[in-house]
């Protein structure tokens, strides 16, 4: 174990534990044998003499080895973890503390409910930081006039809700989250919960916040776009909201509140947009006429600040000595307040953010992922910013802007307090940077900002900064600096996995392919971390295959593994153990229970059967030039139906039939093939050859019981429709018909 303490942080690597070790060398060990036997059984003649058909046989080795090596991949992950601590007390005085540019991102008032995406710029603008150096932005690239309105009146009721916060130390930031949450477990009036003047001031705010959401939610029955703009193709908006300074001397607190800037960039349908990669790089520029802050802290719509410390936690690294000058950004988790106690869609991302990014900590750094993150403005800015550069050589970089150029080498000077024609001026530029031509002939998402090529931006971008020898850091308390809304249906679910699934394999197959891309600074555990999330969705090979092979085999008596009585067998029992065991060990040491297990699992065989088939083959034929890319924000607006299912435990199956229709029909073909296997061992006798395909067959369904349970026992609208069910059975009859006797004849 190794011990350090820089000026403003604290830092742990622990090495895996002995059990962890143990746990991987078994099952490398099993593995071993595995692929020995199949090698051998398969050359030895000995699939020839015992009539297996060969095409199958070669399938599930194939697949098995698909699965070992991406799991492979992911024991870097376990190398060395990293806990983290701050000391806030060792930071500078407010007045020496660098200025902060706070971005936030929205796309669809529909899909991102206005009110919602008001309480995180609210929650933004009242972090615990000098106002005067927070300036916060947000890119609407709908171009949404309620958007616009709605900022104004976050504007008014910030004037209130940011001097309450300060004047009586409230930690939870986000007006809804405050007031919604029970007074007696508000741990927010420790200091003043007695004092009369603190609850009448509270019934004033909350008064004034409802009078706020009212005046937010008849802004979408109201307000009417009457130019004929849509989102897709509308003319930039750049405005710095401003209130009357006079109003603020009403209230007893002088404080001064922080920037809030509107940005909407031109979207034209004739030009590519590039999604939210060129939403940042859009706020980036903008920004850097503007306010120019030297940091910058990333937020989806729905994330808001639940930490007000946050943003100095991230700014203790940032300005440490030992860490700052390699340091691209600090990674925050992403936690959610909306998760029910049976997590069943995996929603809180456990995996991730409470073992891979510690272990990823122990190398390089955690992965940039898109929200959450405070980034160094220079890491984006890449090695062509230099003193004494040439203006007109960067101009081929970073386009024909002058007031950019001159942005490039002032840092931390803001523009925004100047005299009116200036300031039209700086406005007008802010427009043109905004334009949708900009960022041509120039290498605005090549080289410069973040990039392009893939609808994973951010996991790409943070692999190209690593890769240039950046590091980062992650940063987890037991209080979460963020919290967002996590998915609480199926269909948001698996079109959120089948966009993530195109992004990274889009990744894998591109020149910025994690073993191929260079020169690379990066360590080799560190590219094999990436390695694993970038083929992570070719899991829907080998769960194809295991879904469907040993099953058709099992209908025709074609047994294809070793039977219980044969000493090979405990192979493939303890296969099954080791990786059983080492997925729950994790899960144990990480806060979750056995039903954080199955969850998990189903999720998994869920999302490989669908989101990560369709997200390969969809990456593939944008690579082939076949199809363009698609970007849908997941849906953020609250269904009270759904929710209540959700938190009942109780899958929601209203999706597509894309979604469906594989999952359903595949519940179909293994419960065929287990009926068929205990009736073969009752009649025929053959049990003991056949067990491991029965098994298989049987942890399928038992996994997967909510599907079963959707199709014949509940009754509500969240169930499996008919029609779905009728159709999944001929694509199960499909699949009998013409893959059993093409599959079985060789």
């Amino acid at each position: 174990m190794e011990d350090s303490q820089p000026l403003h942080i604290r830092y742990v690597h622990k090495s895996a534990t002995i059990i962890q070790r143990s746990q991987t060398f078994l099952h490398v060990l099993v593995v071993g044998f595995l692929f020995y036997y199949r090698a051998y059984f398969f050359f030895g003649n000995d699939i020839k003499n015992s009539g297996i058909p060969t095409l199958p046989w070669l399938l599930l080795s194939v697949s098995e080895f698909l699965l070992f090596m991406i799991w492979l991949l992911g024991q870097a992950f376990r190398w060395r973890p990293v806990s983290r601590t701050v000391f806030l007390e060792r930071l500078p005085e407010d007045d020496k503390l660098p200025s902060i540019d706070v971005f936030v991102f929205t796309a669809d008032p529909d899909r991102e409910p206005t009110l919602q995406v008001m309480n995180t710029v609210l929650s933004a603008m009242a972090m615990d930081y000098p106002p005067d150096k927070l300036h916060v932005y947000l890119s609407d690239d709908g171009g949404s006039p309620v958007t616009l309105n709605g900022m104004k009146e976050a504007w008014k009721f910030a004037k209130w809700w940011i001097p309450f916060c300060r004047r009586f130390g409230i930690q939870r930031r986000c007006p809804e989250a405050y007031f919604s949450s029970p007074e007696n477990d508000d741990d927010d009036s420790r200091d003043f919960g007695s004092s009369v003047e603190f609850r009448l001031e509270r019934e004033k705010i909350k008064e004034k916040y409802q009078a706020f959401k009212e005046s937010v939610k008849i802004l979408k029955g109201t307000i009417q776009d009457t130019n004929g703009f849509t989102s897709k193709d509308h003319p930039s908006v750049i405005e710095v909201i401003q209130g009357n300074p006079s109003e603020i001397k009403e209230q007893e607190d002088q404080s001064i509140l922080a920037h809030l800037v509107y940005v909407s960039r031109e979207k034209s349908s004739s030009y590519p947009h590039h999604f939210k990669a060129g939403a940042v790089n859009t706020l980036l520029r903008v920004s850097g006429v503007i306010s120019n802050s030297p940091y910058i802290l990333s937020l989806d719509c729905d994330m808001y600040c639940n930490d007000p410390t946050s943003m100095r936690q991230a700014i203790c690294f940032h300005l440490d000595p030992i860490t700052s000058s390699s340091l691209a950004f600090v990674q925050f988790p992403q936690k959610f307040h909306n998760i029910a106690k049976k997590d069943i869609y995996d929603s809180g991302i456990r995996s991730a953010f409470s073992s891979m990014w510690p272990g990823l900590d122990g190398l390089d750094g955690p992965f940039l992922t898109g929200t959450c993150f405070v980034i160094k403005r220079v890491a984006l800015y890449g090695s062509f910013v230099q003193e004494g550069a040439d203006p007109m050589e960067l101009k081929k970089y970073f386009g024909p802007s002058n007031e950019f150029i001159k942005s490039l080498f002032q840092h931390a000077k803001s523009n925004l307090i100047h005299g009116k024609d200036s300031f039209n001026e700086l406005l007008q530029e802010a427009e043109f940077l905004a334009s949708c031509t900009y960022g041509d002939q120039t290498k605005w998402g090549e080289e410069v900002g973040f990039l392009h090529y893939s609808v994973a931006e951010d996991f790409l971008t943070g692999f190209a900064l690593q890769s240039k020898g950046w590091k980062s850091v992650y940063v987890n308390s037991s209080k979460p600096q963020f919290l967002g809304s996590g998915v609480t249906n199926l269909n948001d679910l698996l079109t959120q996995g089948t966009r993530w699934s195109t992004g990274l394999v889009e990744v894998g197959i591109s020149k910025f392919c994690p073993f191929a891309y260079g020169p690379s600074k990066m360590c080799f555990l560190e590219k094999m971390c990436y390695g694993n999330f970038t083929f992570f969705p070719f899991y829907c090979i080998p769960l194809w295959c295991f879904a469907t092979i040993p099953q058709l085999c099992l209908l025709k008596g074609i047994p294809l593994y070793p039977g219980v009585s044969n000493s090979c067998f405990i192979i493939f029992m303890l296969l099954f153990i080791s990786s059983i065991a080492q997925h729950f060990y994790e899960i144990l040491t990480t806060g979750g229970s056995l039903g954080s297990l199955i969850y998990e699992q189903r999720v998994w065989m869920m999302k490989s059967i669908t989101s990560h088939l369709y997200g390969t083959l969809d990456a593939f034929m944008k690579r082939l030039g076949v199809r363009e890319a698609s970007f849908l924000p997941t849906n953020k607006a609250e269904d009270d139906e759904r929710v209540k299912l959700y938190e009942n435990g109780a899958y929601d199956f209203r999706t597509s039939m894309m979604f469906l229709a594989p999952l359903v029909a595949l519940v179909i073909l293994n419960m065929m093939s287990l009926l068929v296997g205990f009736a073969r061992a009752i009649l025929v006798g053959d049990l003991n050859k056949m067990f491991v395909q029965v098994f298989i067959s049987f942890y399928i369904l038992a996994i997967n019981y909510p599907i079963i349970e959707g199709m014949v026992i509940r009754k509500d609208k969240g169930r499996i429709p008919t029609s779905v069910i009728i159709s999944s059975s001929i694509l199960c009859m499909i699949i009998l018909l013409s893959v059993e006797s093409g599959l079985l004849m060789y």
